[in-house]
């Protein structure tokens, strides 16, 4: 994560994918937003929005496994460090909420709360946290539904067993 350049407007593209319409929002030189099944006005092609959908299209193709995009995650210390800890997950692999709240000295039910509150999922992958037992919960989209085609997506064996 970088420092924000503050001295330009946001501006914001909606791509369609597999899991519906995701809108990415950029401040600046910095994505700090996506939403995924909702559309937000405006149709900017900055560079760094042009980049930003030609890497989650690479990744919807199976082609990109690690995105390099400038993100700048709106959130308490607390959530940016799970959110970095988030980007350390690979490609089609998966922690559990009891995992990471180890790994950042906390409780499981806040990492869950964090990982609701992630502004930019799918680039910082939220999608790949799941229960000891289960799927957990998601955020985006059509919450669990979405959350179960990225790990597909991912993954395709990752999902037998899990409910």
């Amino acid at each position: 994560m970088k420092e924000p350049d503050r001295s330009t407007s946001k501006a914001s593209l909606t791509i369609p994918s597999m899991i519906g319409p995701i809108t990415v929002v950029a401040d600046g030189d910095y994505i700090t937003e996506i939403h995924i099944g909702r559309r937000r006005p405006g149709r900017d092609e900055t560079p760094l929005l042009l980049e930003t959908k030609k890497q989650l299209d690479a990744y919807f193709a199976r082609r990109l496994t690690i995105f390099d995009l400038p993100t700048e995650p709106r959130g308490s210390d607390f959530e940016r460090r799970l959110w970095r800890a988030l980007e350390r997950i690979p490609y089609g692999a998966v922690r559990t909420y009891g995992a990471l709240a180890r790994e950042v000295d906390s409780i499981p039910r806040a990492i869950g709360g964090a990982c609701g509150a992630n502004p930019i999922p799918i680039v910082i992958p939220c999608h790949r946290v799941i229960g000891s037992n289960s799927l957990g919960g998601y955020s985006g989209g059509d919450g669990v539904a979405t959350k179960r085609k990225l790990l597909a997506l991912e993954q395709p064996d990752l999902l037998s067993g899990l409910s």
